[in-house]
C-alpha cells in the first residue's frame, strides 16, 4: 500500500470528506487522520484560508473540497480502482451526477436537520425528487457506474447514513419513496471501503441534535 503524507479530515461525523475516505480505502491508499476540532499546526500551516473545513494534504498541496478530492484522488492512483469509466461521454455523466448529489441531496438534506420544523416539507419533497432522480439515473445497473462502483457511488454512500437523521427529524420513510437507493446503498455496503470510511448513523444523529439544540431549532 502507498501512504499519503497526511489527510486531514473532520472526525467522520459529518458527510465532509467521507467520500474521500471511501475513495482513499478503494485506491488501497494508506493515510493519516486528524480532527478538525482539535486543528494541528500542520492544518493551520497548508490551509491558512479554510480552518474550518476538511482538507487532503498530499506531496505539500491542498485540496479542498469533497467531490474535488475524490477525483485527485482517482487521479493522482489513477492506476488502481478507477472511479471514473475513459469513455469522455460516461466520465461527463458522473461527474454530472456526483455534483447533483452534492447540492441536491447534501443541499436540500441540511435544510431538514438544520432548520425548524415548519420548514421541513418542502425540503422533504425535494428530497425525495431528487433521490427519484438518482434511481432513474441508476436505473437497474448494479453501481452507478454499471459494473464498476465509481464516482457517483462514492459521491452517494455516505448519505445513506443520513437518511437516519432527515427520516427522524423529517418524518419520511426514505425507503418506502425510493426502495432502489436503498438497495444499491445495501450492496455497497457490503464493500470493504464502505464499512471502514462511514461514520455510524447514530453517532450522526447526537451530533445533529446537540447543533440543533445550539442553534435553539424546534
Amino acid at each position: 500500500m502507498k501512504e499519503i503524507s497526511v489527510a486531514v479530515f473532520d472526525n467522520g461525523r459529518r458527510v465532509v470528506l467521507l467520500d474521500a475516505k471511501v475513495a482513499l480505502a478503494e485506491k488501497g491508499v494508506e493515510y493519516k487522520e486528524e480532527d478538525l476540532t482539535n486543528k494541528s499546526p500542520l492544518l493551520l500551516q497548508m490551509n491558512p484560508f479554510h480552518k474550518t473545513i476538511g482538507v487532503l494534504i498530499h506531496n505539500d498541496e491542498t485540496i479542498n473540497e469533497s467531490l474535488i478530492i475524490a477525483e485527485y484522488i482517482d487521479e493522482a492512483w489513477k492506476g488502481q480502482a478507477p472511479l471514473l469509466l475513459s469513455d469522455r461521454d460516461q466520465r461527463a455523466q458522473a461527474k454530472f451526477w456526483a455534483d447533483f448529489v452534492g447540492s441536491k441531496v447534501h443541499g436540500v438534506g441540511k435544510r431538514i436537520w438544520a432548520a425548524n420544523v415548519e420548514e421541513h416539507e418542502q425540503a422533504k419533497k425535494e428530497l425525495i425528487l431528487n433521490l427519484k432522480q438518482l434511481e432513474e439515473a441508476l436505473g437497474d445497473k448494479p453501481n452507478f457506474g454499471g459494473d464498476t462502483f465509481g464516482l457517483v457511488d462514492v459521491a452517494l454512500i455516505p448519505f445513506y447514513k443520513w437518511f437516519y437523521v432527515y427520516e427522524t427529524i423529517g418524518y419520511l420513510k426514505v425507503e418506502a419513496e425510493c426502495p432502489k437507493i436503498v438497495e444499491w446503498a445495501k450492496r455497497c455496503l457490503q464493500r470493504g471501503s464502505v464499512q471502514k470510511s462511514l461514520a455510524d448513523k447514530k453517532e450522526i444523529y447526537e451530533v445533529v441534535l446537540g447543533h440543533r439544540k445550539k442553534l435553539q431549532l424546534d
